[in-house]
Formats: structure tokens, sequence, C-alpha cells
């Protein structure tokens, strides 16, 4: 989140800079600011099926208690999200949108990951 955040305040704080030194576009810093919003709607103890609502499933290694997803508007701005295992606990291979979220890193900006 801090990387998004401070992309987000150089965007608010650029109007102030010549035009040499920044070009603003408010319609982007406006869709980046309603990303922040969305990805802050999933919280610790929503489940994996909420998360979904938001993003989806990334490649790469991954299993029931640890994956990376991607925001469904942008393949590039994602989060890793922790789970507690709802029912089986000892399967850590299948997935259930019943699993609770632990936690769910700050998002951040990377290319896309391919198996």
């Amino acid at each position: 989140m801090n990387r998004l955040f401070l992309l987000v305040l150089l965007l608010m704080t650029a109007p102030t800079m010549s035009a040499q030194e920044a070009h603003f576009d408010s319609e982007h810093a406006q869709w980046i600011a309603s990303v922040i919003d969305s990805i802050h709607t999933i919280k610790p103890g929503m489940t994996r099926a909420d998360v979904l609502r938001v993003f989806t499933t990334e490649g790469g290694l991954s299993n029931r208690r640890h994956r990376t997803y991607v925001y469904k508007e942008c393949p590039y701005i994602k989060v890793t999200v922790e789970f507690k295992p709802v029912g089986d606990p000892n399967n850590l291979v299948t997935e259930m949108p019943t699993d609770r979220v632990v936690s769910i890193s700050a998002p951040f900006l990377q290319y896309s990951v391919g198996d």
C-alpha cells in the first residue's frame, strides 16, 4: 500500500509543479484512488470468496494458506493474502471459498507471472 499511496500522493501534488516538471492526469489519479478504495474493502476475517470479488488468481507458487492475487481491472496491481483454512486444515492444496483472510499485503506493482 505504501508504494501505491506514494504514487497517489505524487499525482495529487503534481498540479503545484510547473508544466515542465510534471504532467498531471486527474482521470488517472481518480482511477488510482478508486483502486485503493476497492482494495481496502478486503479485511482480515473475510473469506476467500470475498477476495475473489475484487481480485483474480495469479500464476506462480501458492498453497491454501498463501496466494498472490491480481486486481481484476489491472493485472499489474497485486496483493498477497494469507489464509486460515476452514474445514480440513491439513489439506494445503484445495482452496475453499470459506477460508478466512488472516492478512492482506499492501498493494504492489509487478508484471504478470505465468505458469
